[in-house]
C-alpha cells in the first residue's frame, strides 16, 4: 500500500497567504514525479491550533526517496536557513518549513518557524463509491 509523508509546520497567523501562494506555485512539478499520489496543504480551523499540515501520498518509499534526493526537490526548497541556524531541521522535512518559491521572489526567507516530519503506512483506505 501507499506511504503518506506529513509534514507539520509552525506558520505564523500572518504568513497563511505566502505560504498557500509558495506550495500553488510547485503542483505541477510535484505532479510529474514517478511515484507520488497526492498532495493537500491543510490550513488549521481551530483556534488552538498553529500548525499547518503537508500532506503527500507516494506509491513507496523508494519514489518519496527519489524526489527527495531530486534537483526538483533541491530547487522547491531553496532558501531554508542552514540546520541550526534557527527553525529546527527534520529529516525529510521542509527545511524551516520553506517551501521555497521562485528564485528572487519576495519574502524568499523561511515562512514557517519550524517543522516536523510525521510518516505513515496506510493501512486502510476508502474512498467513494464509484458511480
Amino acid at each position: 500500500m501507499s506511504i503518506v509523508k506529513i509534514n507539520a509546520l509552525n506558520i505564523p497567523p500572518q504568513a497563511g497567504a505566502e505560504i498557500v501562494k509558495r506550495f500553488e506555485s510547485r503542483l505541477n512539478e510535484l505532479a510529474q514525479v514517478a511515484g507520488f499520489e497526492g498532495f493537500e496543504l491543510l490550513r488549521p480551523t481551530g483556534e488552538e491550533e498553529p500548525r499547518w499540515f503537508v500532506y503527500t501520498r507516494w506509491a513507496d518509499q523508494e519514489s518519496y526517496q527519489a524526489w527527495r534526493d531530486s534537483e526538483t526537490f533541491e530547487k522547491s526548497h531553496q532558501g531554508g536557513p542552514p540546520a541550526g541556524a534557527g527553525a529546527p531541521q527534520s529529516q525529510g522535512g521542509h527545511p524551516g518549513g520553506n517551501p521555497g518559491g521562485d528564485a528572487g521572489a519576495k519574502p524568499s526567507g523561511p515562512v514557517a518557524m519550524g517543522s516536523a516530519l510525521l510518516e505513515f503506512e496506510v493501512a486502510v483506505s476508502a474512498g467513494p463509491a464509484n458511480s
